[in-house]
């Protein structure tokens, strides 16, 4: 009787958890508690983030894939999530059987930023100056599995480059090491450079993106110069498979109206996002094209985190 009882309550009818499998301070810890006060408000209970970060994200994911189905324990993670099953041996979890799809919460393009050093100004200058040299442009990654890495992966598959890549244990060591002309160009997230970029410390040669973006206004697209070129950075909600479409439908509304808040916009512009809010059904479908696209990379590399 008493779990028909329980069964029966409305949702929510305690606190709500997003797990977050990173550190605080980056891009999915941000977009977790900018959209958890308005969540909380709308649901009328509080929501907590928990950041739940090791063994790049497998623990915290898998603490999600196991929590119960009811909607209060939710999970926000980073792209690397489509790619973490490809490069590590042994993953606990699936991630189409044990996760239901929420939302795309937010979506920013990478830049493509080069040391002054080069002394190039215009994505033809680089590739001109990397086909002519003898030694290969040294390109820093934020790590062996890392989204920086798999971009540039992709980039001097398309360019038809060698290169030579420098793996740091993060975003923040490898742009110290790029400002400082340690390595000479990399990929990566526009929020992490954009600042370094209108200071004249770098130079923005290229944005990931299918188009140009306005998150960084007169840069090119780098499919402009290698068509078909596209790598963005992303952050996405989810909940335990199985948790109801009732549930998922409300959460995915209250999540889309928390992005359009005019404070939510703004923050997420000054750090090189937009705030998407797609339905459960989009965001499948961005899950399963991001997967098939870069596990097609990840093979043909041979890229490996262990």
């Amino acid at each position: 009787m008493f779990s028909c009882v329980a069964a029966a309550q409305p949702f929510p009818n305690r606190p709500i958890r997003i797990v977050v499998p990173a550190s605080p301070g980056g891009a999915t810890d941000i977009a977790a508690r900018l959209v958890a006060p308005a969540l909380s408000d709308a649901l009328g209970k509080s929501v907590v983030v928990d950041n739940r970060a090791g063994a790049n994200g497998i623990i915290g994911t898998e603490m999600v894939a196991r929590a119960a189905p009811d909607g209060h324990t939710l999970m926000v993670v980073f792209d690397s999530f489509v790619t973490t099953p490809y490069v590590f041996k042994s993953v606990p979890f699936d991630n189409f059987k044990d996760f239901a799809p929420i939302t795309l919460l937010i979506r920013g393009p990478q830049l493509f930023v080069a040391h002054p050093r080069l002394g190039v100004a215009t994505m033809t200058d680089f590739l001109a100056l990397a086909r002519s040299r003898s030694v290969p442009i040294v390109y820093a990654t934020a790590g062996a599995a890392s989204s920086s890495r798999l971009s540039v992966e992709l980039f001097k598959t398309m360019a038809g480059l060698n290169a030579n890549l420098v793996h740091y244990k993060g975003g923040g060591p490898a742009v110290t090491d790029l400002l400082g002309g340690h390595v000479e160009a990399m990929i990566v997230s526009a929020s992490l450079v954009l600042g370094h970029v209108k200071g004249g410390r770098l130079a923005a040669l290229g944005v990931s993106s299918r188009s140009r973006s306005p998150i960084a206004p007169g840069v090119p697209a780098i499919s402009e110069f290698l068509p078909g070129f596209e790598a963005q950075s992303w952050v996405g909600a989810f909940a335990p498979a199985r948790t109801s479409a009732a549930i998922i439908k409300r959460l995915n509304a209250e999540i889309k109206r928390a992005l359009t808040l005019p404070e939510v916009k703004d923050r997420l512009l000054q750090l090189g996002f937009e705030g998407v809010g797609s339905t459960p059904e989009e965001f499948d479908r961005w899950v399963r094209d991001e997967t098939a696209k870069w596990s097609k990379v990840i093979r043909e590399q041979h890229i490996t985190a262990e």
